[in-house]
């Protein structure tokens, strides 16, 4: 099996099995989003999902975080993992969007990374969510995922394995499988014991083969 016939299949069972895939994250609106991606770095979708009703009710704008201190924002985060860098970030990053970019989160990767706290996984997740624009996000399951599946080959660092991905996924379809590889990578490939018996896509993989 050549590397694209491998993406096809893979693709194509995703497509047919997974029609709905979408973050897990709850929010509004960009600024809700940019935050709670934010505030998910190394942490639990479902515990930001804990905390973030709060702290948006509290900071519903990121002129209204802009203005808070970081021990404001603190109260409302500190169940998260590393609540105090987070908390500074927040409130920079909302500092930045209110005076430099009127209020509005921007829509480019490149600006986006400008922002405290936000580096390129962060900027692509944005992108691809709100704007469907085709940017790769790859966290610990993508890049796992990826490498099991077959869809990678040595891939050392996280932008090794976007680029890997991209080259072969259409534009069109990669915002989708984003979430397409991070759902299997939280559901069923699983690092510690991943679910072989339940997946649907053995025929096609690397790991399950060897």
């Amino acid at each position: 099996m050549t590397t694209k016939q491998r993406f096809e299949n893979i693709l194509s069972w995703f497509a047919a099995n997974m029609p709905v895939a979408e973050s897990e994250l709850h929010y509004a609106n960009p600024f809700q989003l940019l935050v709670a991606v934010m505030l998910s770095a190394q942490c639990t979708d479902k515990r930001v999902n804990l905390v973030t009703p709060a702290l948006f009710e509290a900071f519903p704008t990121p002129e209204a975080m802009a203005q808070a201190s970081k021990d404001e924002v603190l109260k409302y985060i500190a169940s998260v993992s590393y609540p105090n860098a987070k908390a500074e970030h927040l409130v920079a990053a909302a500092q930045r969007i209110a005076s430099v970019y009127g209020g509005e989160v921007p829509d480019s990767i490149e600006e986006l990374q400008t922002l405290a706290g936000v580096g390129r996984k962060t900027a692509n997740v944005v992108c691809a969510v709100i704007w469907n624009q085709p940017t790769m996000a790859v966290d610990t399951h993508i890049f796992r995922v990826s490498e099991r599946l077959g869809l990678t080959t040595n891939s050392k660092n996280p932008l090794q394995t976007e680029k890997q991905l991209v080259k072969y996924i259409p534009e069109t379809v990669i915002p989708k499988a984003h979430h397409w590889l991070l759902l299997h990578g939280r559901y069923v490939c699983q690092a510690r014991k991943p679910k072989c018996a339940q997946c649907g896509l053995t025929p096609y993989c690397r790991y399950y083969k060897n």
